[in-house]
């Protein structure tokens, strides 16, 4: 009997996969998978992090607050501002009744913010409305005429400040006045010419007294880099046409507030600054607790254009503590 053997049969190889697109790039250049990450819980008031968003939304809208103020908030109210006091000075020179002196036609104290001339510089393209009162409240429109001086083209020395910077920055460019520049200034009395023979900074010296019968015009505003003066500038200008009738001053510069005089600042801003202080840290946490209920997107819509009002709010009455030449 014959027994055949049968060839012993191999096991099956297992077989490779397909090499794919991406296996087959070096390890190198291969992209690490994505990991899926556990979100974190939104924080709670109890939680400090919960605060610290307050804190950085709270800084966000004052600095922005003041950006915005500073560039645009400003300027659109300089412009209304001298927009509605051309109007009025046109008007009351139209009526003869602008005031000429520290009295009205009353015989009562001019009002700060009261409209008196209108101050053009036609090289450095310059034209405002001058208004009673150097106050910072009072130069958030224009030029303001110390309260104590005369009137242009009256006998003696007119003092008027403008800002450099903020509101406009109105006198921004008095740096570029040089000896020999023409102002010309129209009041209730006319129009009266000065010519620039100065240009002073904090050292320089005085220039000589006026004699009877001379008048002068003196600009001064801030003076180095915008929102960080040095100093204060000052433009002296000698009258050039007739000299007006000057009224009878009723007081002098003694009664003035510290305010009022040159780099001068209202500390009463204070109590403006804090009310609305208060309403962008309640307005700011009352933001921190709706974003965790409503959602990311729904909140900043709702919410961003009274975050950033009170915060150009708050910025305007802090501007009220500054320097009034800023």
């Amino acid at each position: 009997m014959t027994v055949t053997l049968e060839p012993p049969v191999a096991a099956p190889q297992p077989t490779k996969p397909a090499p794919t697109a991406r296996s087959a790039l070096p390890i190198w250049l291969r992209t690490p998978p994505k990991r899926r990450r556990s979100r974190r819980p939104e924080p709670t008031p109890r939680e400090i992090r919960w605060w610290a968003g307050v804190v950085w939304l709270l800084t966000s809208a004052l600095l922005l607050g003041f950006v915005a103020h500073v560039t645009i908030v400003g300027s659109l109210q300089h412009s209304r501002g001298q927009y509605l006091l051309y109007q009025q000075l046109r008007s009351e020179l139209a009526l003869a009744t602008t005031p000429l002196g520290q009295l009205d036609v009353n015989a009562k104290l001019v009002s700060n913010g009261t409209p008196l001339a209108l101050l053009t510089i036609k090289r450095l393209d310059i034209n405002e409305v001058v208004v009673q009162g150097t106050r910072p409240s009072d130069l958030t429109e224009g030029p303001g005429h110390r309260r104590d001086t005369v009137l242009p083209g009256q006998d003696g020395t007119s003092i008027i400040m403008g800002r450099q910077a903020t509101y406009g920055g109105p006198f921004g460019r008095l740096s570029a006045l040089i000896p020999g520049d023409t102002i010309t200034i129209v009041t209730g009395q006319g129009t009266s010419t000065y010519d620039v023979f100065g240009v002073r900074r904090e050292g320089d010296l005085l220039p000589q007294e006026l004699k009877s019968g001379e008048g002068r015009l003196e600009l001064i505003t801030a003076d180095g880099i915008p929102l960080a003066p040095s100093g204060a500038l000052h433009i002296d200008a000698s009258l050039t046409s007739k000299v007006q009738t000057t009224p009878s001053p009723v007081f002098t510069k003694e009664v003035l507030d510290r305010s009022e005089l040159a780099m001068g600042s209202d500390s009463g801003g204070w109590f403006a600054t804090i009310f609305w202080l208060q309403l962008l840290t309640v307005a700011v946490i009352a933001l921190r607790w709706v974003r965790s209920r409503w959602g990311l997107w729904q909140t900043w819509v709702i919410t961003i254009p009274v975050w950033l009002a009170l915060g150009a709010a708050t910025a305007g009455a802090a501007m009220t503590t500054l320097p009034n030449l800023l």
